[in-house]
């Protein structure tokens, strides 16, 4: 037997139960006039079960301020039209107005995000970007502010490399890898892929005869050829930026038990001992330059033990910094193994 009935075993569990009834009412409200046949296939389950649930709902309500239900306290709907017709039209709903709204600044945040979003090229025209930014402007409690995005200096270089994917040719470009060295490049630019506030080019290097993850930021001088990429669909070409491997470094590091979570991706294993106040764990790196980088973004949480390579490239780091060095550019994430 088919149908929606068959679709969804009888019986919710009361936390689906509740996530549907929160889903139905809008849900009734917005279309204003329904079958419960359509609402039954729109939700994917049994008319038994949307009639059941809009009885629920016609008992629910919100009690006045004798702490007893009166009759405008309750969720109320067209019976006739329910029992006669299996129509459902709610005639009058409560507590529905009340619910909280996005402030002007929230509304703001998220609107400056998709401006940014609507910047990409592969997001160019969409309007389902534009629609939600409107929605976001009226349903803010207020009117939002109206924020710019800047642009950031990398965008120049990641729309250069966008336009590489997209036309699937060949790039070429100077890169500085994360122990100072620059080298001439040449690629088949395969993916693009974020981490963070960076951008990652995932692409066939032909001077190591592999897939390396290359940053945007640390990419100059880009020209995007006339050849085209050569064949990859044969080749294996991980999902994520972080991919473990025999040759990442393992540090032993002391972190605050708060910053654990935080760590999640690097850990080599879920081994924890006490330090003091403290937990002293094992991290997985795929260099030792990346490091400064962590513990700059853990400031005064996470203290280096072993090995003393990792404890120098830090301390380094540090004494550099102090000294008002400031010209290199950002340093990897530790997770993503740079060519």
């Amino acid at each position: 037997m088919s149908g929606p009935s068959s679709r969804r075993p009888a019986g919710l569990r009361a936390p689906d139960k509740l996530v549907f009834l929160l889903s139905l009412v809008p849900y009734l409200l917005e279309q204003r006039v329904v079958d419960v046949a359509e609402a039954a296939a729109h939700f994917g389950v049994g008319e038994q079960e949307i009639r059941d649930a809009v009885m629920l709902i016609a008992t629910s309500g919100l009690p006045g301020a004798t702490g007893t239900y009166q009759p405008n306290d309750l969720f109320d709907i067209d019976w006739d039209s329910f029992e006669e017709d299996d129509v459902i039209v709610i005639v009058h709903h409560v507590a529905i107005d009340d619910a909280p709204r996005l402030s002007a600044r929230e509304a703001a945040a998220l609107i400056a995000g998709l401006q940014y979003l609507s910047a990409l090229p592969e997001n160019a025209g969409r309007a389902s970007l534009a629609a939600l930014t409107e929605k976001l402007r009226a349903g803010a409690s207020s009117a939002p502010s109206r924020l710019a995005v800047a642009e950031e200096s990398a965008d120049e270089s990641l729309a250069t490399v966008r336009r590489a994917v997209a036309s699937g040719h060949r790039l070429d470009f100077d890169y500085l890898n994360a122990r100072g060295e620059r080298r001439r490049r040449r690629v088949d630019p395969l993916r693009i892929a974020s981490l963070g506030a960076d951008w990652y080019l995932q692409a066939y290097d032909h001077l190591r005869e592999d897939v390396r993850n290359f940053r945007v930021d640390r990419m100059s001088d880009l020209e995007v050829t006339d050849e085209p990429i050569g064949d990859h669909s044969g080749r294996a070409i991980p999902e994520t930026l972080f991919q473990a491997s025999p040759d990442d470094l393992e540090v032993v590091v002391d972190v605050a038990p708060a910053t654990l979570p935080l760590l999640g991706d690097y850990l080599a294993d879920s081994t924890q001992a006490e330090a003091g106040d403290r937990l002293r764990v094992t991290l997985r790196l795929s260099h030792v330059h990346g490091l400064k980088r962590l513990v700059a973004g853990l400031p005064g949480l996470v203290t280096v033990v072993a090995p003393d390579v990792a404890r120098a490239a830090v301390a380094d780091w540090a004494e550099a910094g102090l000294a008002g060095y400031s010209d290199a550019p950002g340093d990897p994430d530790p997770r993503v193994t740079e060519a």
